[in-house]
């Protein structure tokens, strides 16, 4: 009897456990986008980025490439939206420059673009327009060495660049002394606003490390 309830117990705790990739939410109803610019050389400094010959191999030299650029609610975001048909292999390629992992652009397809409302080749040409309307401050831009600079200095920098909508439309996130990425928030014009509230500066240190470009 007791060997009968433990299977029974195994049995609810598996069926109560989220299913991968489980639909939240309606196609292109969200409130707006979050641009996530990830720091490519922070990336490239762990295990994985050494493995990674398409982005971190030599001579390649990325800064900020786009992660994802992701629709939200006001508060949390859809994912998962629609089984949309998939970004075509010259899709794929035709935004590596930006976005250097094939993997990662048909995973942010998947997961956020089928939520936008778009198709895989209007959500990409999206992806792209947003990436350009942002542009790196000149002292942030591919430096050879490593530097040292406050969170909140990055952040002003990149508003005063961009002319961005204050201090709410730019988080800035590390990944323990490292920056990690930039999320700038927009609408669904590709107009600066404000994030909501669940975009928020993710960095503990006084004083963060740019890796150098590689």
């Amino acid at each position: 009897m007791r060997l009968l309830f433990c299977f029974g117990i195994i049995a609810l705790a598996a069926f109560a456990q989220p299913r991968r990739n489980q639909p939240r939410g309606e196609s292109g109803k969200f409130d707006y986008y979050v641009l996530s610019l990830s720091w490519s050389p922070q990336y490239c400094s762990t295990p994985a980025g050494e493995r990674d010959n398409l982005q971190c191999g030599g001579g390649r030299r990325f800064g900020f490439v786009a992660h994802g650029l992701w629709p939200q609610f006001e508060r949390g975001w859809p994912q998962f939206c629609a089984a949309g048909t998939e970004p075509t292999q010259a899709e794929v390629k035709s935004i590596l420059d930006i976005m250097p992992s094939a993997r990662l652009i048909r995973h942010e397809w998947s997961k956020h673009g089928t939520c936008s409302g778009l198709n895989a080749t209007q959500y990409l040409a999206l992806v792209r327009k947003a990436y350009q309307a942002v542009k790196t401050p000149a002292e942030f831009s591919g430096p050879r060495q490593q530097v040292q600079v406050k969170p909140a200095q990055l952040k002003k920098r990149f508003i005063e660049t961009n002319n961005l909508a204050g201090d709410g439309s730019v988080a800035v996130l590390c990944a323990g002394r490292f920056l990690s990425e930039v999320r700038v928030c927009f609408d669904k014009n590709l107009k600066s606003r404000a994030c909501g509230a669940d975009v928020r500066d993710q960095c503990r240190v006084p004083e963060m490390i740019m890796q150098p470009v590689r």
